[in-house]
Order: structure tokens, then sequence, then C-alpha cells
């Protein structure tokens, strides 16, 4: 059976990250009869300069056609005098919006090998395994009105949210806590917008399904605060798409570095996989960049696109092996983290160590069931 992963690698440090993701998931070729395949195409900074657009048609026709998508990561420097739907980082959001998920999913762990690496102190941050599911297609991000007045001098956002777009993601949230550790922390403004009183209203309708997860709530400026001093209270965070936004870049802290963070965005047409990191065109070319999002996220595609949870599994656990073992990229060199056997390794090495590791987990398994 062929599956086929549209992949857009796209600005800065996104085609070297994806490369290697797309490592671990050609891997997988050589012990199933389902073969991977891939189609690559051009979006944001590297579309505009090949056509003009940061979304062309065939690059959105290859994700509508595909089985999942696998993106890199979306801006460009030069290409900040432009606005509006012409930016790079506009393809991003106009591919979200034909692919129709609503939920995105980005989980932020904490790794023990790496704990140091926080800036957060371990006793803190170990231990600390948090969930955050994003609403994505609604709020401030897409809602309209929205643009600048005609002398420039101000400008305005709308929020929108509907129920019928909070019930989708609030059922989305309740899966994901019912199969982890049964609870979910709902965060909002109910004490000022009306889209958060609606949001609480409608969550908690929603939570009447589901009574064996512990719901609550929280403003988020509070959670913000406890995601920081507490993160171990945490399992899964339902938010609008704003709050998703910054609550899980902040959650980066947990694991050390924005490069750790992997994320999914299910529930439409295509499902999409990306690390949260952006294209950091300053370490772009240079071997620094950090993979380990994007082969998470690769995993994240194994699990909610390819139904290959063990092997999603798999791909975690030999991440983790190749962390526990002392290897770094240059972002994960914490204050302990000295000495003559300092492994700090370049994006490709990191790459090749983790698709070992995997590799020799799936060799272990096949053998096993061939005896």
């Amino acid at each position: 059976m062929r599956f086929q992963i549209t992949v857009l690698p796209g600005d800065g440090i996104g085609p070297e990250v994806c490369r290697e993701a797309v490592r671990m998931l050609r891997a997988l070729n050589a012990y199933y009869d389902c073969e991977f395949q891939f189609v690559e195409r051009p979006i944001g900074g590297e579309a505009i300069r090949k056509t003009g657009t940061p979304l062309p048609p065939a690059t959105l026709d290859a994700c509508l056609n595909g089985d999942a998508v696998l993106l890199g990561a979306v801006g460009a420097p030069e290409f900040d005098h432009l606005s509006g739907m012409q930016r790079p980082e506009a393809g991003l959001l106009q591919l979200r919006t034909a692919l129709g998920g609503f939920a995105n999913l980005r989980p932020a762990a904490s790794f023990s090998a790496i704990a140091d690496c926080s800036p957060l102190r371990r006793s803190q941050v170990e231990g600390a395994d948090v969930l955050i599911v994003r609403e994505l297609l609604g709020g401030l991000y897409f809602s309209e009105p929205r643009g600048f007045g005609e002398d420039r001098h101000h400008a305005f956002n709308t929020m929108r949210y509907s129920v019928e777009e909070i019930e989708r993601v609030a059922h989305v949230a309740f899966q994901q806590a019912h199969s982890r550790r049964k609870k979910l922390t709902s965060v909002d403004k109910a004490n000022v917008l009306e889209t958060s009183q609606l949001w609480r209203q409608t969550v908690n309708e929603v939570g009447r399904l589901y009574p064996e997860v512990k719901l609550e709530h929280m403003y988020v400026d509070a959670c913000a605060m406890h995601l920081i001093s507490n993160p171990t209270r945490f399992d899964v965070i339902l938010t609008e798409n704003l709050f998703g936004d910054i609550l899980s870049d902040e959650a980066a802290a947990i694991t050390g570095s924005l490069g750790m963070l992997a994320s999914a965005t299910i529930g439409g047409t295509v499902n999409l996989y990306e690390p949260v990191h952006g294209s950091a065109p300053d370490i772009a070319g240079k071997g620094q960049a950090n993979p380990l999002g994007a082969i998470a996220s690769a995993a994240m595609l194994l699990r909610h696109s390819a139904n290959m949870a063990r092997e999603a599994d798999e791909l975690e656990s030999a991440i983790e092996e190749v962390l526990e073992a002392g290897y770094r990229t240059a972002d994960l060199v914490g204050p302990d983290f000295v000495g003559a056997n300092r492994n700090i390794i370049a994006t490709s090495a990191m790459g090749e160590l983790v698709e070992q590791a995997f590799v020799a987990m799936l060799d272990r398994r096949f053998s096993y069931h061939a005896v």
C-alpha cells in the first residue's frame, strides 16, 4: 500500500530539519509493505522566489491529494516589507485553511537527560508532560474584518468564535485527555472577553459527555504563570488560537529548547505536521539546527495519519535514547554540559544517530518475530 507524504521544506532551517524527519520515514520502507513516498513542493519565501506566491496551486494540489503533509518552516527576512497575504507566513495560514485542520496538538515533555537545558530548575520540570490543544482556524488570526485604516494610523482585528468551532476542538481535547491522565485545563479570558465566556460555557457542555475527565478552567495569564512555576500540574491544555500560539511557545521552557517541540494539525481533509520553531535564518545552512522537533513531528504523523502508533512510540524512544547517550545540538547545551566529553553535533549527525537507534529497535522487533 502506498502512503504519500507531501514535503514542504520551506525557508531557513526548514529544509535541514525536514531532511532528517524524512530520513526516519524512509527507514520504515525496509520493514513494511506500506511504502512511504514523498512529493516535495515549495511554500513560503521559497515559493515566492519561484512562483511569486507563498502557496502555489501546485503545492496546494499536492497537499490535498496526499495522505499527510510534513512542513519544515516558513519565513524569510527578505520579504518582511510585504504585507498581508503576500508574506511567506500567509502561505501557511492559507494551507491550514484549505486542509481544514482545526485542532493543533503541541506536546511538551521534559526529558531527564536534558532537564538542565531548561531555564527552570530541574525539580520544576522533571516529569512534566503537557499536551496543548490549540484551536487553529478561528480567533484573531482568521476572523474578519481586519486590516488598516485608510491613513494607516490605526489597525484592527476581530476575534470571533461559534459554538460549533469550540465544540469540535473541545471533543478532540477531551479525547486526548481520556487517553492520557484524564485531566483537562481549559484556558480563556472569560472575565473580559465575550468569546471566552462562550468558550467556557461550551466546554462545560462538552465536558458533560466525558465524566471520567476532570475539567478545570483557568485564565490565560494564570496559566502562563503556572506553566512555568508548576508545569507538572497540567495534563492537557485546551485553548483558542492566539493563546495557544503563545502558551505552546512558552512551553519550550519545559523541554529546554523550541527546537524540541513538534506539532500535528488534525481534523481536516489531510493532516499537517511541523515543528513549532520558526525558520531561524541566522543559523540556516550552518548545520546547527535541532532536527528533533521535526523528527518528533514525523512520529506524530505515524501515530495520527499512518495508524502506526507502535512505530511512533519507538521513534520517540529513539530520540530519548540518543539524548541519554549525551548527544546534543547547539541549542541543548545547558550549564552542566561541560568538559572533554561534550558531544555537540550537527543537524545531520543528530538525524543519523536517531535513525540508527530507531532502526535498531525495528531490527530487534522484526528479528524476534522471525524467530
